[in-house]
């Protein structure tokens, strides 16, 4: 991702970033009280119109503070590649700039805010009978074809990682060229163009999962069931992404009657705590070393200080 010390004057682009319930919404608020900010979402999950409590929207009150953008903009019908949010993202930037506001991009969605920084590989469409041959393969089996043919992609990966590797043996297959060439020619990246202010909130994780656990309780207090009844009954395709949201399955299979409401909310809890378990490795690993980290509890308090590291 983009090196702030080499970001250039004048365009302005705060960008706060971290695991789910870190308090990412929460200090874009504070920022705003200073100045006039537009805050754009950067989660994946927040891009959907019917999941706004599941997915931890910012509250009508919230929004109504400040401009939010690609909150809750898309039909659960439509996919939102990263591709997609990038494109939407530079367009509310650019209207953003041209209001005099500051855009703030706020999420945990490590993918998009690559996507946007960096750009994305030019790799062609993949040839569908290809893309049906690899997918119907076994994990396992993919993974040994993977090895034979793209051994740098495949030692990158897990072995049991079974999205990545069948992308990258169709990837393969498909255009002659490993996943790996392909990245290497992204293209399309804004983070060269803008005066990038990053914050990577990291806060210890005991009082992380702790947050994790009580906002999904709060979620089932203000009306996550009813959100997840209203969503089946649209009649999603079963591998729609917004099927796969935390706390869908598990409230979807309450509703059918497989297991007790307290055996929901406690299995939405623990998929709470894993996501944010991979969203902090990530946001620990990949982010430029010299990206400012947050990595102590705090509370409203402590954000005049964090607004202080932020240098924005």
């Amino acid at each position: 991702m983009t090196n702030p010390q080499k970001r250039p004057r004048g365009k302005r682009l705060a960008l706060i970033a971290g695991p789910t319930a870190s308090g990412k919404t929460a200090l874009a608020l504070r920022l705003g009280h200073s100045r006039p900010v537009t805050i754009i979402n950067a989660d994946s999950a927040q891009v959907y119109a019917h999941l706004s409590i599941l997915s931890a929207q910012p509250s009508a009150e919230e929004m109504a503070s400040a401009p939010h953008r690609l909150f809750g903009y898309l039909d659960e019908r439509e996919a939102c590649s990263a591709a997609r949010w990038a494109q939407d993202a530079k367009r509310e930037i650019e209207t953003a700039w041209s209001e005099d506001r500051s855009p703030i991009l706020v999420g945990g969605t490590g993918l998009y805010l690559r996507t946007l920084l960096d750009g994305i590989a030019p790799i062609p469409d993949i040839d569908p009978e290809v893309r049906s041959a690899v997918r119907a393969l076994p994990t396992a089996e993919a993974y040994r074809a993977l090895v034979e043919i793209d051994a740098a992609s495949a030692t990158a990966l897990s072995p049991n990682d079974d999205s990545r590797i069948k992308r990258a043996l169709e990837v393969m297959r498909s255009t002659g060229k490993s996943v790996v060439e392909w990245r290497a020619l992204r293209e399309g990246g804004i983070g060269d163009d803008v005066e990038l202010h990053p914050l990577i909130l990291l806060p210890p994780r005991d009082w992380l999962h702790a947050r994790c656990d009580l906002r999904f309780a709060q979620m089932i207090e203000r009306g996550a069931i009813d959100e997840v009844q209203a969503l089946l009954a649209l009649n999603l395709p079963a591998d729609a992404p917004v099927m796969r949201a935390i706390g869908v399955p598990e409230i979807a299979a309450m509703l059918r009657g497989e297991i007790p409401l307290e055996e929901a909310v406690a299995r939405g809890q623990a998929a709470t705590r894993q996501y944010a378990k991979r969203q902090y490795t990530w946001f620990r690993n990949q982010p430029p070393a010299q990206w400012p980290r947050w990595t102590e509890a705090y509370n409203v308090a402590d954000f005049d200080v964090i607004e202080i590291l932020f240098h924005f």
